[in-house]
């Protein structure tokens, strides 16, 4: 009976593990991994994450207007797991220091300034938050354009002091100065 107990506890096991791995991989076509980096200098930023598509939807806006990514709520920045960055050396973002080293990156969308969120916890996935290890938030500018983006993109501009990471989806762009 002890067996029969192991052999069946170690098929759920397998079925559980197949069934994450099958997740896992089924929402990476849907949002493919991408990576952002930038180095200069001795600083080395990298920013791992995933990209949603817009696919027709209305991606940022009200509640009452269906938003993907409502104005005014945490985002993960990206899709399934939360977005990573790392930074190589200490620098300072929109003039506040931030330590070297490994972060969750998450954003509160607004219609006009977003507010970018440094979080000490890394490695979960992308809908849990705890705003009590936020390491650091700034505010940072958005525009609107009419460079329509159907993936969201994080991509870096080298400026004459420091980089801007550039977060881009539909026709919203958030600089982010690092220094």
């Amino acid at each position: 009976m002890m067996k029969i107990l192991r052999v069946i506890l170690i098929i759920l096991a397998i079925l559980a593990s197949v069934a994450v791995l099958f997740r896992f991989y089924y929402t990476k076509s849907f949002s493919p991994s991408s990576t952002a980096s930038y180095e200069k200098n001795g600083l080395s930023i990298t920013v791992d994450y995933c990209q949603p598509s817009k696919k027709g939807r209305l991606i940022f806006g009200t509640d009452s207007e269906k938003a993907l990514v409502p104005y005014g709520k945490w985002w993960r920045t990206g899709a399934n797991e939360a977005t990573v960055i790392k930074f190589s050396k200490d620098v300072t973002i929109s003039g506040k220091l931030l330590k070297a080293g490994t972060y969750t990156l998450f954003t509160i969308p607004e219609k006009g300034d977003w507010t970018i969120i440094f979080n000490a916890e890394v490695g979960q996935w992308g809908l849990s938050y705890d705003e009590n290890k936020d390491v650091l938030r700034v505010p940072a500018p958005s525009t609107q354009t009419t460079d329509n983006a159907e993936k969201f993109t994080i991509d870096f501009n080298e400026k004459e002091v420091g980089v801007d990471m550039i977060l881009h989806w539909d026709t919203t762009i958030v600089s982010v100065p690092i220094q």
